[in-house]
């Protein structure tokens, strides 16, 4: 006994295996691909319960069960949503149309002739479309591979997100406005958080809107799924966070010199649910679903959405979604916050919001079930025994209250209406406070008020804010009091926004870098302002690093709306990652008069406000950039080489504005970050948005193809992906190795994508298709 409890006793004392979400997503993998080379058992698609179940409650339509249950067993179309609010959407759709689309329609798989893809008549401007494949034939069929090519580079790039139908109805219907706060509070891994982002810059020449969305998740792993995906759209309005839902702290924003609470314009509270709704996706519900899980479920659901509704402001809309048809889940949830908000609360009707949606109103009469099978119609009938598994708050109330309540305005989505997956959908507004909150703000009608300028250093801070913090009295009571030690501290460290301390909350995964701005007598902006003439609107105070010792090897920027929320709330919240990153730091570059380099990845952010190196280009030129690696001046058009012929060495912008009078020419504008050597030019793209732009000009790009199509006028360019590939990072640091010898240039360190700086670029490698399943509804 003794020698087996030294046995274990070693085995406890082992160091546990700490592992990055790109190794825990490899070792997913390898188990996936183990099950599939031994055989999965094939999943029967039968449920007795969940077919008894709903059948008594009768959410499906009379005569149309068979039909039903017949949509659910089938495997779930592929839907695709092309990013709206960039300026290359219209390009995309038409390369869709015109090519892939049209090849899909003279193609069979497994003896099944494809159908046309169409466009969701509910969705606005032609931008989401739904086909009648599924997700596994697009993957596996060879005769599908240049399209399937196609949805992951642009699904890389940003510019196409696979996303379920059901799945993009919660943030239209939030109607949102470049100028709203707007927080996401189940946000992994973030298909609709991109929607949200993508309404936000629906003006793609305001560089930061007045907006922001502050994307949440309790999961710390699937934050970083969340990053990678929210970083595809390269925003400087976007903060991803970890915390608890149903206790998300509230937070403290400065207006005036006043410190008041953040209350939100818009709230997306997309919650866990048990989803039966994705049944045809997720085929493993059939044999686990039970009514115990929406029983379980419940109580959290009303906490979160709880939450919700208290920081949400006066006049603002929130919208409450599951993928699950259980009332319990549904209609229950938003019958007790329409109880308990006295009035304060009201469902919207938003029945002509979606024109062309198929839906069911929600109900007004259900029955509980444990998952044993037995019913009960009312509380009184449940006995005691039961009451911690059954709760008042999972029945109806009485007729008249029913009524009032207008649960009729909720939407329940079935999957055999239109080909998609099962939904429901309800929409909040608040008229008034809570009645546990003494008094709140008003939600924006027009633009926030401008921010006052803070002084922001890195160490020393003398306190600014005279006036104490005006809060309010909320269920948990979570904000700073005035005059508190935590204020104090907070103003004294308003520079740097690093993870809260431990002793006040629980942390768990990764500890994040501190977020720190940059001072206004920073030694490292003025030769940056000088070299790129940057405009005097430039917003310095709105640059941050990763680090607070040594050199700053990348540089971010934010909105100046959540450079205010960070602040002033580093001590109560975890921020995983904000920001969009606009210069690198290159080490030998300050001999050219500039230690950084501009980053392609906010260099939409950036370029505005810079007035010096930026060559005008041609489509010849940008395909010679993008297909050549190392590109001599003599190899562009006169034009190019006479802008770049008097420019120093160093980094600049190679921009493409499309001609109105050629409408068969590229119709998009593009912006490119480059490098002036002694004798050439070259670009620093990553390769994704490298075979992005070069299909927008017509050159074809596709795997395991020995050849190229060229769909444009313009003379021929062969280009393989390998080819592109092999300008990735590595490719083009060793050809700075080789120009440096001929050419005499000193290039850059690094290029977009080669090296991270702290957690900032520590995401996970997961795609769309490799997302665990869970229990959100974006988790189906």
């Amino acid at each position: 006994m003794g020698r087996r409890n030294r046995r274990n006793r070693k085995r406890d004392q082992r160091p546990a295996v700490q592992r990055t979400p790109e190794e825990e997503e490899e070792r997913r993998k390898a188990r996936e691909q183990a099950a599939w080379e031994s055989g999965y058992a094939e999943i029967i698609k039968e449920n007795k319960l969940f077919e008894h179940y709903y059948q008594e409650l009768k959410i499906v339509p009379e005569g149309e069960w068979e039909q039903f249950m017949s949509a659910m067993r089938e495997p779930l179309p592929a839907t695709i949503r092309i990013t709206g609010y960039k300026s290359h959407a219209k390009e995309i759709l038409h390369c869709l149309k015109e090519k892939y689309f049209k090849e899909l329609q003279n193609i069979e798989v497994d003896g099944q002739k494809i159908e046309a893809p169409q466009p969701l008549n509910w969705y606005p401007d032609e931008l989401a479309w739904h086909t009648n494949l599924s997700r596994k034939i697009i993957r596996k069929s060879p005769e599908l591979e240049k399209f399937h090519q196609f949805l992951i580079s642009e699904t890389e790039s940003g510019n196409i997100s696979r996303q379920e139908a059901v799945s993009m109805i919660p943030p239209v219907l939030l109607n949102v406005q470049p100028h709203h706060k707007i927080l996401d509070m189940c946000a992994a891994p973030g298909s609709k958080t991109k929607q949200l982002i993508e309404m936000l810059h629906a003006d793609m020449d305001i560089s930061f809107p007045e907006g922001f969305v502050i994307a949440n998740d309790v999961d710390n792993k699937r934050c970083y799924l969340l990053v990678h995906q929210a970083k595809r759209l390269n925003s400087p309005c976007v903060m991803v966070v970890n915390h608890d839902a149903s206790s998300i702290p509230r937070l403290l924003v400065e207006n005036d010199g006043v410190r008041e609470v953040l209350y939100y314009d818009r709230i997306l509270c997309d919650v866990p649910c048990s989803g039966d709704g994705t049944m045809r996706k997720n085929i493993d519900v059939w044999k686990k679903w039970t009514t115990l899980n929406s029983l379980q479920l419940h109580g959290l659901q009303i906490r979160i959405a709880t939450r919700g509704v208290e920081q949400l402001a006066e006049g603002g809309r929130m919208v409450y979604s599951t993928c699950s048809l259980n009332p319990i889940e549904d209609e229950a949830v938003i019958a007790s916050l329409l109880e308990k908000s006295e009035g304060s609360l009201e469902l919207a009707d938003v029945s002509s919001e979606l024109p062309g949606l198929k839906w069911m109103p929600g109900i007004t009469n259900w029955k509980v079930m444990t998952k044993e099978g037995q019913w009960f119609d009312k509380w009184d009938d449940v006995p005691t025994s039961r009451h911690t598994q059954i709760r008042p708050t999972m029945f109806p109330r009485d007729e008249e209250k029913m009524k009032e309540m207008n649960l009729h305005r909720c939407l329940r989505i079935l999957p055999h209406h239109q080909n998609t997956g099962g939904f429901f959908v309800a929409v909040l507004i608040k008229k008034a406070p809570m009645p546990w909150n003494r008094r709140q703000p008003k939600a924006l009608r027009r633009a926030p008020a401008a921010v006052p300028d803070v002084p922001v250093v890195t160490e020393d801070v003398t306190e600014t804010l005279s006036e104490p913090a005006v809060v309010t009295d909320d269920v948990e009571n979570e904000g700073t009091k005035p005059g508190s030690h935590a204020e104090t501290e907070s103003v004294n460290k308003d520079s740097v926004c690093g993870p809260p301390p431990s002793k006040k909350m629980k942390l768990f995964g990764f500890k994040e870098d501190p977020f720190v701005f940059l001072s206004k007598d920073d030694p490292v902006f003025p030769p940056i302002q000088k070299f790129y003439a940057l405009h005097p609107s430039f917003p310095q105070q709105n640059l941050l690093t990763r680090t607070q010792e040594g050199k700053k090897k990348q540089l971010y920027m934010v909105s100046k709306e959540l450079r205010n929320v960070l602040l002033h709330n580093s001590e109560k919240m975890k921020v995983i990652n904000t920001g969009i990153k606009v210069l690198c730091r290159n080490n030998d570059g300050e001999q050219y008069g500039c230690a950084y380099r501009l980053a392609q990845e906010g260099i939409y952010t950036i370029y505005p406000f810079i007035k010096s190196r930026v060559v005008t280009v041609s489509v010849d030129d940008i395909k010679v950039l993008l297909t050549q690696e190392n590109p001599f001046l003599s190899k562009f058009s006169n034009e190019t080489q006479k802008q770049a012929k008097d420019l120093p060495m160093g980094s600049i912008i190679l921009k493409y504005e499309p001609d109105p009078q050629k409408p068969d020419a590229l119709q998009c504008p593009i912006v490119l970050c480059g490098w002036r050597g002694k004798t050439s030019i070259r670009s620093f793209v990553p390769k994704n948005e490298r075979m992005h732009y070069l299909r927008m000009m017509g050159v074809e790009v596709f795997k395991n193809k020995e050849t190229t199509e060229d769909l444009s006028a313009e003379p021929e360019v062969k280009l393989l992906q390998q080819d592109v590939e092999n300008m990735d990072s590595e490719s083009i640091k060793q050809n700075q190795e080789e120009e440096l010898a001929v050419d005499g240039d000193l290039e850059p360190e690094t290029v977009d994508g080669s090296v991270s700086d702290g957690k900032q670029d520590e995401v996970s490698a997961c795609t769309d298709e490799s997302a665990a399943n869970g229990t959100n509804s974006e988790k189906h």
